[in-house]
This record gives structure tokens, sequence and C-alpha cells, in this order.
């Protein structure tokens, strides 16, 4: 079985649980805990290169970083293509082949407008732009198109349900593989959406969200933990130096992955 036929089954079992790295050695670190898949978080990704959240990348450097995570475990790669780098159809089609020939098996590709923050290209355009991805992706890879409806908090809260709804289904059309709604963590929404959709859901989750096997009942298929790891990893090292410039101990580094560990993760 590939790679892109194993992280496809992955969503067809019990609920895939998609911890995010942010560069190669972290990718080596999750894998190395059991995880079945690694997932890029394009902010975690942004932050380590020293940019925003947000389309800050650029094609060339954001493939290279999926190429080095990508190298660095033996499991299948998604990675978070955020909206495809590419102001044109084409330009998400290139993006796309240029993912697939660094060897991840799957994106996520999402439909806000980085130049407006709060909005989201229309139906119609974004299922243009997903259908230049299939193309692209060619029919293996696994496409999971994100809606920012619920993490941008656009539009009418009573009617954002039904508007989910229906960009799942214009993206379901176009080509996509799974559906992603961050930011939806209300169970019953959560039900709803799984039932109305005929594509896979996945959702963000995290402290305050319902829990996998709750997820689980509820019919998501996959939940991931966006940006939330590096965010931690980043506040351990605020805690680490803190301690260093104004205690007098060095119990905060204790605990830490050793050194023989991490040079075997990433001997290859």
């Amino acid at each position: 079985m590939t790679k892109a036929e194993r992280f496809r089954a992955l969503h067809t079992g019990p609920i895939l649980r998609l911890a995010n790295c942010w560069d190669a050695a972290s990718a080596a670190v999750i894998a190395s805990a059991g995880a079945p898949a690694v997932a890029t978080t394009s902010a975690g990704v942004a932050w380590s290169l020293g940019l925003p959240d947000g389309d800050a990348l650029d094609r060339e450097t954001a493939v290279a970083a999926i190429a080095r995570v990508v190298r660095a475990v033996d499991v299948p790669v998604s990675a978070d293509i955020e909206s495809g780098y590419g102001a044109t159809p084409n330009d998400v089609a290139d993006t796309l082949r240029a993912v697939a020939a660094a060897g991840a098996v799957g994106v996520n590709i999402e439909d806000s407008v980085a130049e407006a923050p709060g909005s989201l290209r229309t139906p119609a355009e974004q299922a243009e732009r997903l259908a230049a991805a299939r193309e692209g992706a060619g029919p293996d890879l696994f496409i999971n198109a994100r809606t920012d409806l619920y993490l941008a908090a656009i539009g009418d809260p009573e009617t954002r349900l039904d508007a989910t709804i229906a960009r799942a289904a214009a993206y379901a059309e176009a080509g996509a593989d799974g559906i992603f709604v961050p930011g939806l963590t209300d169970p019953e929404a959560i039900a709803t959406l799984a039932t109305a959709i005929r594509l896979p859901l996945n959702v963000m989750a995290g402290p305050g969200a319902p829990a996998p096997s709750e997820l689980e009942r509820l019919g998501v298929a996959r939940v991931s933990l966006g940006p939330g790891i590096a965010a931690v990893a980043y506040a351990a090292a605020q805690r680490a130096t803190a301690a260093l410039l104004e205690g007098d101990s060095y119990d905060a580094v204790e605990g830490g992955l050793d050194y023989g560990t991490m040079q075997g993760l990433l001997t290859r």
C-alpha cells in the first residue's frame, strides 16, 4: 500500500488524530510517538521561518519546508498550504504539482483571502481553485478543503451552518476529498455537519473542545491540533528563558528529549 493509500484509509476507520508539526525535527518527534501520519501547521511553519501566518510564505519556501518534513519521517505527510500560494487557479495547480513532487500525500487548502482579513472567496471562486488543485495533484493526493466561516466568525451565526454545508457541497463537487471546518466546536452543529456532508469531516480542537472520542461519536473523521503543539513548544522556550534570567536553577529545562534521542530521530 502506498503512503497516499495509507493516508486515505486513515479517514475510514477510527477517528484520525493528527498532531501538527512545524519543521523536520518536530515531525520526527511526532512520528516517534506513534502517529500514523503527520500534518504540518502553516502558522507553525511560518513562525519557525520568522514570518507571520497568513500566506506570508512563498511557494518555493513552503514546498522546501514540506520536503524536509517528508524526508524526516516514514509516515504519510499532509501539508497545510494555506490558500494555495498563488493568485490564480493555474498557480494553485502549480503549487499542488510541487507539493506532490515533494512527497506529501495530502493538503489543506483554505478559502480565506489573506489580503483582506476576515473575508472568504466566493464558493464558486474557491471551487475553481479546488478543481485546479485536483488537476495539479493528480487522483491520489488527499485534498482537505478548509472553510473559515467559523474560525473567522463570518456572516450571520444563525445561517453559518447552512452556509458551511453549501460550501462543503460545492467543494466536494470540485474534487475535494475532505472538508475541514476549524473553529467549530459545538457538538450539535458538528453532528449536523457530519451528517449533511458526504466527505470526511475534519475539525481543529484543543482545550475546551469535545474529546476525540466524543468527536468520533458525532461523526468526525479527523481531528487536528493546528498550531497548538508549536505554541506549547514556544511557551516552554519562553518559560525556560525567564527561569534562566530571573531564577537560580535550571529546572525549566528538565524533562526534555535528550541529545542522543534527537540525534537518532534525525539520522536517516
